[in-house]
């Protein structure tokens, strides 16, 4: 679904069920637009209160995914990052490889420093990231599943993950490549169960920069194309119905575990390019927690070595 084609047609450019129109300006290549309102997506945004709206999930149930404003302020985005940085210092310096079986993935920064480029399970390590999900408005998402034990996956899958995307020489994490959330259940054995990812988004960033695709309603077109669609992880080309997002610091987006989506890499270099976002799933169905004993699954490697 390109911005600039068939979403102008489908999405109203809403916000909260009232129109928003463009700034004065026009759409280039990528859906962004260049005028006052650099942050414009041409699909409904919303802000999360603590029940969904009708509309919010008639949004999601046809689409896969849904954008909410200003989920958290920008001094807790701050707080946040030093945060991140203070245990990623600790964790560079012991040289940790693997949390709970889920490889590490460093990298360098701009400055020549090795940064962590992927955490994982990060709110077990903070009392500030676990805090974050102790958050109620979190809850009502569990609507857009349905099922009577929907939970917050603080100790599985992947738990809370921060990704911090930049281009440099040695940066090892800029792209990530097509796949779905729900590649996880089948290396695990287990019955692919309903499940979303949401993501809490800690720096401005349009589409002009890389960041998330979507293929909006591709959530709800059966377990062959959830498989066979795309190659895991190795296929990053883009897809003409694809839809980036212009996120803020402190937006908060959804997606469904089988909505197919990929991380584009920014045709920036350096400082420009960084873009860092936290991910932690809503799940249901059998309680599979990780523990330091967790080898890592097949497509925690391919990501581990994929996607620079």
């Amino acid at each position: 679904m390109d911005l600039n084609g068939a979403a102008t047609k489908n999405f109203k450019g809403e916000v909260n069920g009232k129109n928003h129109s463009p700034s004065n300006g026009h759409h280039n290549g990528n859906g962004h637009v260049n005028g006052k309102d650099r942050f414009h997506n041409n699909y409904p945004v919303f802000q999360l209160e603590e029940k969904l709206t009708e509309e919010q999930k008639k949004f999601f149930d046809k689409n896969g995914f849904i954008h909410f404003k200003n989920f958290i302020p920008k001094e807790k985005v701050n707080e946040l990052l030093r945060e991140a940085e203070a245990i990623q210092n600790e964790w560079v310096s012991k040289d940790y490889k693997m949390i709970n079986g889920v490889p590490i993935k460093y990298g360098t920064d701009v400055d020549g420093k090795k940064i962590v480029q992927r955490f994982a399970f990060l709110n077990q390590h903070s009392e500030i990231f676990a805090n974050v999900l102790k958050d109620s408005r979190l809850k009502g998402l569990f609507e857009l599943i349905g099922a009577a034990d929907c939970r917050i996956g603080e100790s599985e899958k992947d738990g809370l993950v921060f990704n911090h995307y930049i281009n440099t020489d040695e940066s090892n994490f800029s792209q990530l490549g097509w796949h779905t959330d729900a590649l996880r259940d089948i290396f695990q054995g287990q019955k692919i169960m309903p499940m979303l990812n949401v993501g809490i988004h800690l720096d401005n960033s349009t589409t002009d920069n890389g960041g998330l695709r979507l293929i909006p309603g591709t959530h709800n077109k059966g377990i062959r194309t959830m498989l066979f669609k795309k190659i895991y992880f190795i296929s990053h080309k883009p897809d003409k119905k694809e839809v980036g997002l212009n996120v803020e610091a402190g937006d908060l987006t959804v997606h469904d575990g089988r909505l197919w989506h990929r991380v584009a890499r920014s045709p920036f270099v350096g400082e420009k390019s960084r873009r860092r976002v936290m991910y932690v799933p809503i799940v249901s169905g059998k309680y599979v927690p990780r523990s330091e004993n967790s080898k890592p699954l097949l497509y925690q490697r391919l990501i581990a070595i994929t996607n620079k």
